[in-house]
């Protein structure tokens, strides 16, 4: 299936790109969750439409984005959640809650979109995650999650 992808995938391409998919990888992940839309010719106007959005977001510079890497790897993130006795959290810790974490903690703003998380973070305690600047730079960011 031929699709337009609206936001960055890890591992397929980013936002305004053409590429053909699996069938049920389309319908049952990606466009649900609005990280595509079918490929149709009117839709072929909507690519440049996101192109254009994305490089308005998008870092433009590998020195930009090492700046941004440094200023966030020097900010330390604690994140107050509410949890059980034995250390465990009533869910866990999003990317959204991340980003929110990053940005109170005087951090720069970082997009949601762009945190990777190996696992989900159901635990208090210290943890690391990534962030994906550019292709090529990714910045560690340690998270304190603590007991709220």
């Amino acid at each position: 299936m031929k699709i337009i992808l609206t936001h960055e995938v890890s591992g397929l391409g980013a936002a305004g790109d053409v590429v053909d998919v699996k069938d049920g990888y389309a319908r049952n992940y990606l466009i649900p969750r609005n990280f595509a839309i079918r490929w149709t010719k009117g839709g072929e106007k909507d690519v440049e439409q996101i192109r254009r959005a994305r490089k308005i977001h998008e870092i433009a510079t590998i020195e930009q984005a090492n700046e941004i890497k440094a200023r966030l790897e020097g900010v330390k993130v604690r994140l107050a959640v509410r949890s059980g006795d034995a250390g465990r959290l009533f869910g866990s810790v999003t990317p959204a809650d991340i980003a929110s974490a990053i940005k109170a903690s005087g951090g720069p703003e970082v997009d949601k979109r762009r945190i990777e998380l190996g696992s989900p973070i159901k635990t208090l305690g210290a943890h690391a995650t990534s962030v994906r600047l550019h292709p090529e730079v990714a910045a560690k960011v340690n998270i304190e999650v603590v007991a709220a």
